[in-house]
């Protein structure tokens, strides 16, 4: 009841969309504030390091300087450059080496799943920069606000037929009542929409077919219900169904051609 399409081609009931954008902004209102809150102490962590790091070089800087360098010896400078060209140089990390051990040697106690410490949380809080505004439900690609919504008219036929009496707008009080299918008509043929494309008009929330919104509204831009000029931007193509048949969907072969093998 009370269907509304968002810019991209979806429809929702109303009462749910908004709801979801409700609960959607106060969790990314908390998620905003764990991560501001995780910047603040890794910014406290990072100076109390630095300050930690400039002592250690301070003291090993006045540790050098009082002891004297002593200097190895001839002989056992080369023979300690022997036995380092003897040795078989490894560029691998230690923690390259710890994966690799741990990809290849699943039985050993090391590569069995870590303890779900408080440094990971703090890794994931800081992985996950939290949106200003919760995304479309369906695409997730773009933010989402109440205004974008666009009120439409679902006309729905009743359960004894698709006669022209029996059509109903969804958006009154008299979808409630009990003789009302559940198949969704164009406003202006009166045809059942399934798996066609469909267009809706922002401007008077009509509903129709767009092979009948290119032979009826385009040439005019004129609304077939209400008579109200329309513009390009008021047109909004919505997001049709596909069924189990493969021609309802996107087309992506025309022809097969069989190969003699």
């Amino acid at each position: 009841q009370d269907p509304v399409a968002t810019p991209s081609g979806h429809i929702y009931s109303r009462e749910a969309i908004i709801s979801y954008l409700l609960t959607k902004t106060q969790e990314l209102k908390e998620q905003k504030q764990k991560y501001e809150a995780q910047l603040k102490i890794d910014e406290a962590k990072q100076i109390e390091k630095g300050k930690v790091e400039r002592h250690k070089k301070e003291a090993a800087f006045l540790t050098a300087d009082q002891k004297s360098v002593i200097k190895l010896s001839q002989q056992s400078h080369k023979s300690t450059f022997q036995q380092t060209l003897k040795r078989k140089i490894d560029i691998e990390t230690k923690e390259e080496g710890m994966k690799k051990l741990q990809r290849t040697s699943y039985w050993l106690s090391e590569s069995q799943p870590e303890e779900y410490t408080e440094e990971m949380k703090e890794d994931e809080i800081r992985k996950n920069i939290p949106n200003d505004r919760p995304s479309s439900p369906m695409t997730g690609n773009y933010p989402l606000r109440m205004k974008d919504l666009v009120p439409i008219k679902l006309l729905r036929e009743n359960k004894s037929g698709r006669e022209e009496d029996g059509l109903v707008d969804n958006s009154s009080s008299a979808a409630n009542g009990p003789d009302i299918g559940s198949k969704c008509l164009c406003c202006v043929s009166n045809k059942v929409i399934s798996t066609q494309q469909a267009v809706a008009i922002k401007k008077t929330g009509a509903v129709m077919l767009e092979d009948v919104f290119l032979k009826i509204v385009k040439p005019s831009m004129t609304c077939p219900v209400t008579g109200k000029k329309i513009k390009e931007k008021d047109i909004l193509y919505l997001n049709k169904c596909a069924s189990g048949f493969a021609a309802s969907g996107k087309v992506v072969a025309t022809k097969y051609k069989p190969t003699i093998t």
